[in-house]
């Protein structure tokens, strides 16, 4: 497939602002949109930055606006994205800092992911016998859902709430909060539901979907975050 990728480029040492750059680009239909982001990088312009790593779907560090919805580049196939002729449109994710090209600054992102404290917290004395804290395949399937996530971004970048004021948690952290609160071994349900509960927490979900459409995973965001709304509303954790 001949077909033209429109990629919007900036370096912050000789851009005043970003533009949009052109390339004519032979690929096959099933080629991934990193395929293509190679070919441009590899056979057209050197200087082109992006961020990938496994390249499997997995890392998400590859994330990106791709003809104007979030995806993991290595997931899109050119076929479902451009027609033979056409164009496709790539640019960095929205609502976080921009770097260069299609690299932006993941660090307010983490910083709301650290705030919920994502990692199990229980005090009591580990087993005498030396096994693992057990745990029911019940409750275990309580909160399967949140520990799919792979810290991509690109929920909380699909989400209008996020782009109108960074200060919101966003849906990855409210995910990733999911995961610990509906965890029958974990002893921080009330810290995490004090950071959710703020002006800036859980209530700024307007639920717009977006963060649902945007998940490479098929996490129900929307879903799981209106489970810790109702917790936040009713006080109890079922």
């Amino acid at each position: 497939m001949k077909f033209n990728v429109k990629i919007k480029r900036y370096n912050p040492e000789i851009d005043a602002k970003p533009h949009f750059e052109t390339y004519a680009v032979d690929a096959e239909p099933n080629d991934r949109v990193l395929d293509v982001l190679h070919i441009v990088k590899w056979q057209h312009d050197g200087t082109l930055t992006l961020r990938r790593s496994c390249a499997h779907g997995i890392c998400g560090s590859d994330a990106m606006r791709i003809n104007g919805r979030n995806a993991l580049a290595c997931k899109v196939l050119v076929k479902d994205c451009v027609v033979e002729g056409g164009t496709m449109q790539l640019e960095p994710l929205l609502g976080l800092p921009l770097i260069k090209d299609l690299t932006v600054d993941m660090e307010p992102f983490f910083k709301h992911y650290r705030s919920i404290q994502p990692f199990l917290v229980n005090g009591d004395p580990l087993p005498t016998d030396g096994r693992e804290r057990l745990q029911s395949p019940e409750a275990r399937e309580r909160f399967d859902q949140g520990t799919k996530c792979i810290l991509c971004a690109a929920c909380t970048t699909s989400c209008p709430s996020f782009w109108a004021n960074g200060e919101y948690v966003g849906p990855a952290a409210i995910v990733q909060a999911h995961r610990f609160i509906f965890d029958d071994r974990d002893q921080a349900a009330e810290e995490r539901l004090a950071v959710l509960g703020d002006q800036f927490g859980a209530f700024r979900c307007r639920t717009a979907f977006n963060c649902t459409e945007a998940c490479p995973r098929e996490i129900p965001v929307t879903q799981l975050i209106g489970e810790v709304k109702q917790v936040l509303s009713s006080g109890r954790i079922e």
